[in-house]
């Protein structure tokens, strides 16, 4: 029996599915359906090459802020379920600076709940420091999908044209968790849905284990630890809206390691292979397009057919890692709403 169905197995379909079972739902009867699923690439299946930390990217609205927090302040609840930092979710320092002094709104809530937390003086801007989590992004997916496997969860590789075809013969509730896809999905088709491009350059760095970015009103510029990675470093980025290349570029990645080399001038001169930008090792250069939507995330509840449920939970943007935990949970509790009925 299929109660649940989960579209998408990116990390907001994949924290969704977790919400599930720790509200007690029973495993056996959720399936995850979805095109792609982890350890696949694609530059349509967002998670794998997202930076995965948590950071202060996010806007300030109450919502969003509410969602961060939660998600921030139960993330050690999954990795103890996934067996510990071993699982690709682990803690660092990271230090952050924005150009222009965030709100006081989103300062006081960071604040509230952020271990470790200071205000730095001695940056380029102003800026915070605190204990952060760390995602190694396409090792943690699949050692999430394992950990819902064993629990009984069900994934089934399928591609949709309408949102109608996710509802097996006893399906009561469906969760559009489709990122992108959700833009030219039938049923769906939601034109607010557009992509904001990235591209990092990952370099091993065994001499760096904390993070530092700066925002700008037009960039984003971010040095990401990767755990359990053999000491990858994640530099990036860029923020393209609306841009669905997955193509890289020289000149960026260029523009990148000036960036990144210049905020965090320690990744060059206790880089033990020299101390200039050629002597890095560059592992890998990749592009990847978040899924993001005008007016932001939609966390929303349909009634279909009259007694089905559609709940849709996505348009995360860059913050699906760290936010999505609260919005999955915000999307279980309208889809658990007087469960009787469903």
């Amino acid at each position: 029996m299929t109660k649940y169905v989960v579209v998408g197995s990116g990390i907001i379909g994949l924290y969704t599915t977790f919400c599930l079972l720790q509200h007690g739902v029973d495993p056996y009867q959720v399936t995850v359906l979805a095109e792609y699923l982890p350890g696949d690439e694609s530059v349509n299946y967002a998670s794998p090459y997202a930076g995965g930390n948590f950071s202060c990217i996010t806007d300030d609205d109450p919502a969003t802020l509410a969602y961060d927090k939660h998600t921030y302040t139960h993330l050690h609840v999954l990795q103890r379920e996934l067996g510990g930092p071993a699982c690709g979710l682990d803690r660092y320092l990271s230090t952050e600076y924005w150009d222009t002094k965030p709100s006081r709104r989103k300062l006081d809530s960071l604040a509230s709940y952020l271990e470790c937390y200071e205000v730095v003086t001695d940056g380029p801007a102003y800026g915070i420091r605190f204990k952060s989590w760390n995602f190694n992004c396409p090792f943690f997916l699949l050692n999430f999908q394992i950990y819902l496997q064993d629990k009984g969860v069900r994934f089934k590789r399928g591609k949709l044209s309408h949102i109608a075809q996710a509802y097996l013969a006893d399906t009561r509730c469906v969760f559009n968790c489709t990122g992108l896809g959700a833009h030219g999905l039938g049923g769906v088709n939601d034109t607010a849905v557009y992509p904001t491009r990235g591209q990092v350059v990952v370099v091993k760095a065994p001499h760096v284990t904390e993070n530092r970015m700066r925002w700008g009103a037009d960039y984003a510029t971010y040095v990401i630890k990767r755990p359990y990675s053999n000491d990858q470093l994640i530099l990036g980025g860029f923020m393209h809206k609306d841009n669905w290349s997955g193509d890289t570029f020289r000149d960026q990645s260029n523009d990148i390691l000036a960036r990144t080399t210049e905020l965090f001038p320690e990744i060059l001169t206790r880089n033990p292979r020299g101390s200039s930008i050629a002597d890095l090792e560059v592992v890998r250069v990749v592009a990847g397009l978040r899924p993001s939507r005008h007016g932001g995330v939609r966390i929303e509840r349909e009634l279909v057919d009259h007694n089905k449920i559609l709940v849709h939970n996505y348009g995360a943007s860059g913050y699906g890692y760290q936010a999505g935990l609260g919005m999955a949970h915000e999307a279980v509790r309208l889809a658990l709403m007087g469960d009787s009925k469903i």
